[in-house]
């Protein structure tokens, strides 16, 4: 059955129009990913909106080449300007740019790019086995722990988008399940915080807000920014590259199973498991004392771990419909857009869903890696391009993409209303993410919540007698408290105790 339904997606690929909306996706996706300050969450948002009434299969197939050519631009930038495309590429720019100032940008462009495509073939592999495991056990989920499933996404990215301030992130996943309930509730149908304006009173749509959070604050963003020197790119040696590749074949496995897991958990996104991969190979390397200073191991695992992360993102998105990081939140709000319901019955209800994801991830890395390598040569003119040229035209793409979704100006001013939320959130230094997720999730965590006080009668008990609410609840207190610092004053005040007691 599961060859009928890879065949199934390699027939949607073979059409010519297919092949060329992938080819031009990723394309896009790359030129996103190598210009600083233009991240992979506004290239899947902006195209979302672009693609409302087009095919949703190459819908589909669009957004998940911008999103593996925007997480994999990235290095580019990273390598050769030291100032990462995107945050994925952060970790990148430690070996990577040393790389680039010794004369061997094309080189380390070469295994970023490979690494990148091997991390995607690599997740793949996890999505097609984790994704039917992971929704059987989703088949268990009640209402009361869907509340507690959305509660614990917010919780979770939150603490790990914040900088290290916990607080700031819960806020903003708070503002964002507030934002969510605007319009009729799905329940009784009753208007909430509409004040009598129909336009509220049909929601807030998705799109013009993630648009508005990240397009705003990138398009200010850019003109602050000072141009760095950029290195050039001279002749390439694939056979020592292919060879430092096979040489760090465990690192490549490694970084991918790290990306992987990381993808997994909600909220925490490509930059952390870029930097958790790069960490995991410098303390596992025998040449520990080169990172930083231009190591190839550095950048095949930073490379490796973040692109690991897009396959990983996307299980949780089609066992639990909960994203595994901002642009996976993003896909997912594209994918019920296209009328798929990505969740516990998916499997059941749209089987060949799976399968057609993973033929179009595989697609879109390969495509990826040939047009990486041949557009290297040019990055740095399209590095040269002037904010006051490029933000004009991503403004207009702002504005088009929030209004074709419904046709109408409504979507146009809420755009701007939430780009002011996100320069605000930018400048208060509040992570966007958290209030993404809490507006996709405030409409699972409203109707969850009231069904299940329904069905109880008011009682809270099935949040302590459940087993798998209680370990949510559980895992939400710890988090909690561990982010507080509560854990780490009563580890202090036990090292500060003398040893022989009390005197």
């Amino acid at each position: 059955m599961e060859w009928q339904y890879l065949m199934h997606g390699l027939s949607l690929l073979a059409s010519p129009e297919a092949m060329l909306t992938l080819i031009l996706s990723v394309f896009f996706g790359l030129i996103v990913g190598m210009l600083p300050g233009l991240t992979a969450t506004m290239a899947v948002a902006l195209l979302t909106g672009l693609t409302y009434k087009i095919d949703p299969s190459l819908a589909i197939l669009s957004l998940i080449g911008v999103y593996v050519g925007s997480i994999s631009g990235g290095c580019q930038s990273a390598i050769l300007l030291n100032i990462p495309g995107t945050p994925a590429s952060a970790a990148t720019a430690q070996d990577g740019y040393p790389l680039g100032q010794q004369g061997k940008g094309g080189y380390a462009i070469f295994l970023a790019t490979s690494a990148s495509a091997l991390g995607t073939l690599g997740s793949v592999l996890f999505l097609l086995f984790l994704t039917p495991l992971l929704t059987g056990f989703a088949l268990k989920f009640g209402s009361w722990e869907f509340f507690l499933l959305a509660v614990f996404g917010i919780m979770i990215c939150g603490q790990l988008t914040s900088g290290g301030d916990a607080l700031k992130g819960w806020t903003s996943g708070i503002l964002g399940l507030l934002t969510a309930m605007v319009g009729i509730d799905g329940l009784q149908g009753y208007p909430r915080f509409s004040f009598g304006n129909v336009d509220l009173m049909a929601g807030l749509s998705l799109i013009p807000i993630m648009i508005g959070l990240f397009g705003f604050p990138e398009i200010v963003g850019a003109f602050r920014r000072t141009k760095k020197e950029i290195g050039q790119i001279h002749g390439i040696d694939y056979r020592g590259a292919v060879r430092t590749l096979v040489n760090n074949w465990g690192t490549i496995v490694r970084s991918s199973c790290i990306g992987v897991m990381v993808g997994i958990i909600p909220g925490v996104g490509e930059d952390v498991g870029g930097w958790l991969s790069y960490w995991a190979a410098r303390m596992r390397s025998k040449t520990r004392d080169l990172f930083g200073r231009g190591n190839p191991e550095g950048v095949i695992a930073a490379e490796t771990g973040n692109n690991a992360c897009i396959g990983g993102a996307i299980i949780p998105i089609l066992s639990l419909a909960v994203p595994g990081s901002a642009p996976a939140a993003v896909l997912l709000a594209a994918f019920w857009l296209h009328g798929l319901r990505p969740g516990p019955l998916m499997m059941s209800e749209t089987p060949d869903f799976l399968y057609t994801l993973a033929v179009f991830l595989v697609a879109a890395s390969l495509i990826m890696w040939g047009l990486s390598l041949i557009i290297a040569r040019y990055t740095v003119r399209i590095l040269q391009a002037s904010p006051q040229i490029l933000m004009p035209i991503v403004f207009l793409f702002c504005v088009v993409g929030s209004y074709v979704i419904n046709d109408r100006l409504f979507d146009v001013w809420v755009m701007f209303a939430f780009g002011f939320v996100g320069l605000f959130l930018v400048h208060m230094k509040f992570p966007s993410a958290p209030f993404l997720l809490g507006v996709i999730l405030g409409p699972m965590a409203d109707t969850n919540l009231r069904r299940a006080l329904t069905l109880s009668d008011g009682s809270l008990l099935p949040f302590l007698t459940r087993p798998i609410c209680l370990f949510f609840t559980v895992g939400i207190l710890l988090m909690i408290f561990a982010q507080l610092g509560v854990f780490d004053r009563w580890t202090t005040s036990d090292k500060q105790k003398p040893a022989g007691g009390t005197q």
